[in-house]
């Protein structure tokens, strides 16, 4: 079953993790290390069963592969769940464990935060390891990813606003934004900064207040942000809430947001399509985190990072044209371009290979 899975989308390798001392069960799974070692978040997670922790790794670490191509990062997709509760299983000796598993991969794979694990997790795992980032700031890291992420969105955003307004100004530009946590939160600060209009929603009452106050922003409950009349519907929150239930509700042109996995199915960036509204792929948009992090394995460097994470508008604007070269949906044509560049450096290195193959023939000739 393990391998039939594994040769589905072409994984490369699957590790299994055990620790009897410290508890320790976890996976490693690496999907492709076409463009460089594989980066990808820790997940810890009270899963159902093994084979439910197996397919989520397989499932983020392909993810990753597309969302580090995308960011054009010279990275690999890679992903690690860790089966526990979060809230009871964590301790130093369980993620040194695990750090040292990471080190016997000797630099295939590099871990980083994701669901169920923080800063401290990293750290722990840092001291068995250098693969890894996300660590605290007195070890050169990079720090709270907040800001960073959401400069890419607002990048993104404004790329996106270029191509369904003719213009990325987004002065005067009604945004809702769904869900106003950290990122969401300097999101709605570029926003207000730049002259737009917010209107926000969060389950949080408290964060939804801090948004009014701060920004002058209309609040809104849950349910009804998807009926607002706006230019702009930004996702901030939950997955999956573009899906058959919110398609017809949406006034919007566009939809560029932070979160993760926005489309419930693929089908519905096709309906998104149908209705005319501008789709921006959330694996490009809120790719400044990841784009954040990889800047640590060179030495962080905070204004370097950020001039990648800028890089991203660019990265919107050839998702577009793609999706226009080739007639697809934006969500098609972000896998595209994600695809087109794995594939041109496999190419390159098949054909540099068998060239070096043929030198090493003549010479023993």
């Amino acid at each position: 079953m393990i391998f039939k899975e594994m040769a589905k989308y072409d994984y490369e390798q699957l590790v299994f993790c055990q620790d009897e001392n410290s508890g320790l069960k976890a996976i490693i799974a690496i999907h492709d290390t076409t463009l460089g070692p594989a980066l990808g978040g820790c997940r810890m997670w009270n899963y159902a069963s093994e084979e439910e922790a197996i397919i989520d790794a397989l499932r983020l670490s392909r993810g990753m592969t597309y969302k580090n191509a995308a960011a054009g990062l010279n990275l690999g997709g890679g992903k690690s769940v860790i089966i526990g509760d979060p809230k009871k299983h964590k301790s130093e000796e369980l993620f040194r464990a695990f750090g040292r598993f990471i080190q016997g991969l000797n630099g295939r794979y590099i871990t980083a935060e994701d669901v169920g694990t923080a800063v401290e997790d990293m750290d722990h795992i840092f001291m068995e390891t250098k693969y890894v980032t996300g660590v605290s700031d007195a070890f050169g890291a990079s720090g709270n990813p907040s800001p960073v992420t959401a400069y890419g969105v607002y990048r993104g955003m404004k790329a996106t606003a270029k191509v369904a307004f003719g213009e990325d100004s987004l002065k005067g530009k009604r945004v809702a934004v769904q869900g106003v946590g950290n990122v969401a939160f300097n999101l709605c600060r570029l926003l207000h900064e730049e002259g737009a209009e917010l209107v926000v929603t969060d389950i949080n009452a408290d964060s939804v207040k801090r948004a009014v106050q701060a920004f002058d922003a209309e609040s809104i409950s849950p349910n009804e942000i998807y009926d607002v009349d706006c230019d702009i519907f930004a996702p901030c929150a939950l997955g999956a809430t573009i899906n058959d239930e919110t398609i017809d509700r949406l006034k919007c042109k566009v939809i560029a947001g932070a979160a993760n996995n926005q489309l419930k199915e693929d089908r519905h960036g096709d309906m998104l399509e149908q209705k005319g509204i501008l789709y921006a792929p959330d694996y490009v948009i809120n790719a400044g985190g990841v784009i954040n992090v990889a800047d640590e394995l060179y030495g962080y460097n905070r204004e370097r990072a950020m001039k990648k994470v800028e890089g991203i508008y660019d990265s919107i604007l050839k998702v577009f044209e793609i999706s226009k070269r080739d007639g697809i949906p934006s969500y098609k044509a972000a896998d595209r371009m994600a695809e087109e560049r794995i594939e041109s450096v496999r190419k390159s290195r098949s054909t540099f290979l068998s060239n070096e193959r043929s030198i090493l023939h003549f010479d023993h000739r």
